[in-house]
């Protein structure tokens, strides 16, 4: 996983992914033929059906026969009349008022589309979204060591990274799934402006630690526990899916008045050819509440 660098830095390039991810190859599964008849002996013999007693029916009167011959004409008569009006209906739905009716039939049968995806879509330009939640004050600056989203079952510890020779951010050893990078060169979780944490989707031989972080929704909370002892929780504001050829930069790490926290890591489809995911999936969230760890002063 790679993540473009903040401004002022370097162009963003794509620095080595570490290998193929977990899943690159899709594993093989046995091909079973078509299963032929079981057969378990010769074909048993099959009992012969026995002719029935039926009573004999008494001769109806020869007025009867012929009533019953002028209904049967009656009704092969009025079948055929309904089938050719059905047909000239056809022809000319609007002639007999059936246009708007098939339309709104039709209509009606489609399931309804939803153009709520539930990602965060906006100019790279705009802001960052925020929970209905109201911000917290920021804290002075201090180290984070711990990530906890309850909704992902990450409990994963915080190792500081800086920047790559080629100007883009470093990402945790690849070796290490459960680690989660902060970029140290920004703000602390719980300081004002954005803090910036960088996961893996996957490694080559398993998932890592964010390999869920497109199922987290708003609302959502995250706990990054600090070296002072304190716990800031954020609020989930909005997840975007963004083409990282087209990443926003200015949105994940422009200034911001409040205290906010940035999740990345790798989304979309997987290139082969190059050994990177397609886009980025980015968590925006707000510092709205924090408090000290129990069993500290």
């Amino acid at each position: 996983m790679s993540t473009p660098p903040p401004p002022g830095q370097p162009p963003y390039q794509q620095p080595p992914y570490g290998g193929q991810p977990y899943g690159a190859y899709p594993p093989q599964h046995p091909v079973f033929g078509a299963p032929g008849p079981v057969v378990f002996g010769p074909p048993m013999p099959q009992p012969q059906p026995q002719p029935q007693w039926e009573p004999e029916e008494p001769e109806e009167p020869a007025g009867t026969r012929v009533l019953r011959s002028v209904l049967i004409l009656a009704a092969v008569a009025g079948v055929i009349t309904v089938v050719v009006g059905l047909v000239f209906m056809a022809a000319d739905p609007e002639g007999y008022g059936l246009a708007n009716g098939r339309t709104e039939l039709e209509l009606q049968a489609q399931p309804p589309a939803s153009a709520d995806t539930g990602m965060f879509q906006a100019a790279p330009t705009v802001p960052p979204p925020l929970p209905a939640i109201q911000p917290a004050p920021p804290m002075q600056p201090s180290t984070p060591i711990r990530l906890v989203i309850k909704r992902l079952s990450v409990n994963a510890p915080i190792k500081s990274v800086g920047l790559a020779r080629d100007g883009t951010i470093q990402v945790p050893p690849a070796d290490n799934a459960n680690l989660v990078g902060w970029y140290r060169h920004g703000p602390t979780a719980g300081e004002a402006g954005p803090s910036v944490m960088l996961g893996h989707k996957d490694t080559r031989t398993r998932s890592a630690v964010f390999s869920r972080l497109d199922e987290i929704r708003n609302g959502d909370t995250i706990e990054v526990y600090r070296r002072d002892g304190t716990v800031a929780v954020f609020t989930v504001g909005g997840v975007e899916q963004a083409d990282k050829k087209t990443f926003p930069t200015q949105r994940v790490y422009g200034p911001q008045a409040n205290a906010q926290l940035h999740l990345i890591t790798c989304g979309g489809s997987y290139n082969r050819s190059t050994g990177h995911y397609t886009d980025n999936i980015i968590v925006y969230a707000t510092m709205t509440s924090s408090h000290r760890v129990s069993g500290t002063s």
